[in-house]
């Protein structure tokens, strides 16, 4: 059995195997692997006795479950309009300036991703970002760049 295979059978076993388990199921595997990975998510199906497109249906709708290897740190910025009208985009210009990566790429030594994702709850705050589960708000591309420098 494949380390995929045993976080796949642990994290059914202490979620149940009912298809209303999915996205909980798909959460802690992704939290635990790191993504969900093809052969995690034909485990989960087979595991679930479902379609593997229903499961990769909900991994690939929600924004928080990677299907790709993510780096280290994930800064995910909210692209709403709200944070787009308070300068998202300068904020993402001095991310991208300072790790080198553009939008969806993962830094070289693997210790940043950035994406975008849909609302993180704060509008009211905007522009917004998380780093990992850590909320950012009222960003300033000055801002940005010093909570990113806690992670370097």
């Amino acid at each position: 059995m494949s380390t995929i295979e045993a976080i796949v059978k642990a994290t059914v076993a202490k979620n149940g195997s009912s298809r209303e388990n999915l996205l909980p199921i798909l959460q802690e595997i992704s939290k635990e692997a790191g993504f969900l990975s093809e052969e995690a998510m034909s485990a989960v199906a087979k595991a679930l006795n479902i379609s593997r497109a229903d499961v990769y249906g909900v991994a690939t709708f929600y924004s928080f479950l990677d299907t790709k290897p993510r780096g280290l740190n994930v800064i995910r910025i909210c692209k709403t309009i709200s944070c787009y009208m308070h300068s998202k985009d300068a904020v993402v210009r001095a991310i991208e300036e300072k790790l080198r990566i553009k939008i969806g790429e993962t830094t070289p030594d693997n210790k940043f991703t950035l994406v975008h994702t849909n609302c993180i709850g704060q509008c009211h705050e905007g522009p917004a970002m998380l780093i990992n589960d850590d909320v950012y708000t009222k960003l300033t591309p000055e801002k940005a760049i010093s909570a990113i420098e806690k992670y370097i």
